[in-house]
């Protein structure tokens, strides 16, 4: 297996590179945030062998000496060793470690010699309570796991992509376990239970209170193997209720946030189609990475695999800087609601297979309550394709592997 360049993220880093914004690299732990922006630094490199750059990991040896230290010694630190009179390039990993990073990053990015680049692991960092001083000077990158065509360039597995695509759903795109998979599924899972261990203990429980952590992974597993059906927090409180984990509605809604805020799962509102208007209720959840359902699970992939592929086809929507929703028409539903950078609307429906004829007119009856004329997709894993009425029936490795 080979080291592979983050190519969309890259692209985005050149487009802002010496903009007027703090680039900040956000997304949950160990899916390759710091090894993309050393693939930056490289470029940067290549471009000109000496261009100052001032790369800092608190977690490393070589910076362990600042991580106790105030935001104001740190920021003396850098201004310390940047090159006068140039633009450096600075590089902090895990900001939001630093004790009031906030005020850190706004005396870096008012400096005139830097430019700034930071990653963090938890939602917090762009929180409403950091909305003033960032608003209109960060732009925020969402890092996620390998997606399907980057796990083909990972591994090789490019000449049986149905099992190459069959393994993706087991291990996912955390790239370590992926490396580790090929020893076993066993070392894969092993290491994504410590990689939630470490998202708990670092990014959630140093934060929050949780006082009942029985309770607390009850809901992971509730939300784990919820992935692509609507929720609700009452639903969750009644269900672990009745199991004998008795809680209540607000600590539900409270882990949940917690959740969301360290990048495990993705919550998506849904919107009201024909009444053009967002809904407040009913949300999905979509889990960061499918290898932490097998690692916290232990489920088959023939368990729900329609779902587990609406959660692929949800986690690249993302990765094509798409906003997306869960689309309501009438009282059928439409799996996505799709709209690019362009304004360009999009509808998507996901199944697992639709060959029968009641499956397909199952899967293309929400379509044909929307009276208007934005492009209609139904994603499965059959081979074969086609048109009906307008829509288009596509194989969803072909659209997930698609160059844009």
């Amino acid at each position: 297996m080979k080291i592979i360049e983050r190519k969309k993220y890259l692209e985005t880093l050149s487009v802002l590179k010496d903009k007027n914004l703090i680039k900040v690299a956000t997304g949950v732990r160990r899916c390759g945030k710091s090894t993309l922006m050393t693939q930056f630094q490289d470029l940067l490199r290549k471009d000109n062998d000496k261009t100052p750059i001032l790369s800092i990991n608190l977690d490393m040896p070589d910076y362990r000496f600042l991580a106790e230290k105030n935001w104001k010694e740190i920021y003396d630190y850098i201004v310390k060793n940047l090159k006068k009179n140039t633009t450096n390039y600075v590089f902090i990993d895990e900001v939001q470690n630093v004790p009031e990073f906030e005020k850190l990053l706004e005396g870096l990015y008012v400096h005139p010699d830097i430019d700034l680049y930071v990653t963090g692991s938890n939602a917090f960092l762009l929180s409403s309570e950091l909305a003033t001083l960032l608003t209109g000077r960060a732009y925020e990158i969402n890092v996620l796991p390998f997606s399907f065509t980057e796990y083909l360039e990972f591994t090789g597995k490019t000449n049986n992509p149905d099992r190459a695509f069959a393994e993706y759903m087991q291990t996912g795109g955390f790239p370590e376990a992926v490396k580790l998979s090929a020893e076993g599924n066993s070392f894969a899972n092993e290491y994504l239970q410590m990689v939630f261990k470490n998202i708990y203990n670092n990014d959630i429980s140093k934060r929050y209170t949780i006082y009942a952590q029985e309770s607390y992974q009850e809901v992971v597993n509730f939300l784990t193997d919820s992935i692509g059906s609507t929720v609700s927090v009452g639903n969750i409180a009644k269900v672990l209720t009745a199991n004998k984990k008795k809680i209540d509605n607000k600590t539900v809604s409270k882990y949940i946030d917690t959740l969301v805020e360290a990048y495990l799962f993705y919550k998506v509102n849904r919107y009201d189609i024909r009444g053009k208007q967002h809904l407040a209720t009913q949300e999905k959840y979509y889990l960061v990475d499918l290898g932490f359902r097998n690692a916290l699970l232990g489920k088959e992939l023939a368990s729900d695999a329609g779902h587990l592929l609406e959660n692929i086809v949800y986690l690249e929507l993302k990765r094509r800087n798409n906003q997306v929703w869960i689309g309501k028409t009438n009282n059928l539903e439409v799996d996505f609601v799709v709209r690019n950078n362009e304004g360009y609307t999009q509808y998507i429906q996901v199944a697992q297979t639709a060959q029968s004829a009641t499956t397909l007119e199952r899967e293309l009856a929400p379509f044909y309550s929307i009276s208007d004329h934005h492009e209609k997709i139904l994603l499965t894993m059959d081979y074969d394709t086609g048109t009906y009425d307008g829509i288009k029936k596509i194989n969803a490795l072909d659209w997930l592997t698609k160059t844009e």
